[in-house]
């Protein structure tokens, strides 16, 4: 069974595709640093889902290539991928602060209650 593509993959593809409809999937795997196989696959879930509609249109020469286009329910999709997103990165944030804190009291006791905006020395 294929592995299931996560919510940040998901989101970045989406959001990459509402900048810029005409990417090919070898350019959306390449600026978003992920395989071919698994933005077609990401694709592949989107376009059935019904949040992203595939259209044609030709390049210069006689090249078929496509245009994905978020749908009304893809950016209603996009949106809610976009909140879990930022609640993730912000827990993130938050948990890397704390570490760092807590590394530079075991290096500078001096540094307690002064955050983490103190640079190392």
């Amino acid at each position: 069974m294929a592995k299931p593509v996560n919510e940040d993959i998901r989101f970045r593809v989406m959001r990459a595709l509402e900048a810029d409809p005409k990417l090919s999937q070898r350019d959306l795997a390449k600026s978003l640093g992920i395989s071919l196989g698994v933005v077609n696959y990401c694709l592949k879930g989107l376009i059935e889902k019904g949040q992203v509609k595939v259209g044609n249109f030709r390049s210069s020469g006689n090249k078929l290539r496509y245009t994905y286009v978020l749908t009304p329910r893809g950016v209603l999709a996009k949106a809610k991928l976009t909140t879990a997103f930022l609640k993730r990165r912000m827990a993130e944030h938050e948990a890397l602060i704390a570490e760092i804190e807590a590394l530079q009291r075991e290096i500078d006791p001096e540094v307690v209650g002064q955050g983490a905006s103190k640079s190392i020395r």
